[in-house]
């Protein structure tokens, strides 16, 4: 089954050929495009992934994440003018999977989406250890025992490895991967991988 993407700009030029290149991609199709935030909720398109821009018409795409998710069940992916290591944080914090500039080529945006779509987070290198800083600290505590499989995944996230790497490394297959990942999420009540190695490295899991 293609990747299913929500596409909210509002800049025609923009959306068209961001929209373009995702349909030309293998295994994404934008099911649905919307100009604001108002008109990204009314959509019922069910998709498996929210494009979504930072600056809206009637408001901050940021602040929109977190209902986004919750009405959808989508991840999303930000799109913004300016990477900073601010922005990053209210993405992670709003539960986003990551943030890709305006400006970057199309097969990176393509790229993104497929890593977001496997449930990886995206986010630029420079971006990480600032986020990861912010972060710290801000996060409720957890106290959920991991098991030693999930520790492996753990510490291999926070050194900054996807899932495809993951699998590799510990000779599993990737959805066995994924799940490991997905019931670190689980036990640390994260919303992101990011957020997951926030909590762990200020638990002191990562020691």
């Amino acid at each position: 089954m293609p990747i299913r993407v929500l596409l909210v700009e509002d800049h025609d030029m923009v959306a068209e050929a961001i929209g373009l290149a995702l349909d030309q991609a293998d295994g994404i199709s934008v099911v649905a495009r919307a100009d604001s935030i108002a008109t990204a909720f009314a959509q019922r398109c069910d998709p498996d992934l929210i494009l979504l821009d930072r600056r809206l018409p009637d408001g901050d795409g940021v602040e929109a994440i977190s209902d986004l998710t919750a009405v959808t069940g989508a991840r999303v992916l930000v799109l913004t003018g300016e990477a900073t290591a601010a922005v990053a944080t209210r993405v992670a914090e709003a539960g986003g999977s990551g943030l890709v500039l305006k400006t970057s080529r199309l097969e990176e945006l393509v790229g993104a989406v497929r890593k977001v779509a496997a449930g990886e987070a995206v986010f630029d290198p420079t971006l990480l250890a600032s986020v990861l800083a912010r972060l710290t600290g801000r996060v409720p505590g957890s106290n959920a025992a991991l098991t030693p499989r999930e520790r492996e995944t753990l510490l291999l996230l926070a050194e900054g490895h996807n899932t495809a790497d993951i699998s590799e490394r510990l000779g599993v297959a990737r959805n066995t991967a994924r799940n490991h990942v997905q019931r670190i999420l689980e036990k640390l009540g994260a919303r992101s991988q990011l957020e997951a190695v926030a909590i762990a490295r200020r638990e002191g899991m990562l020691d």
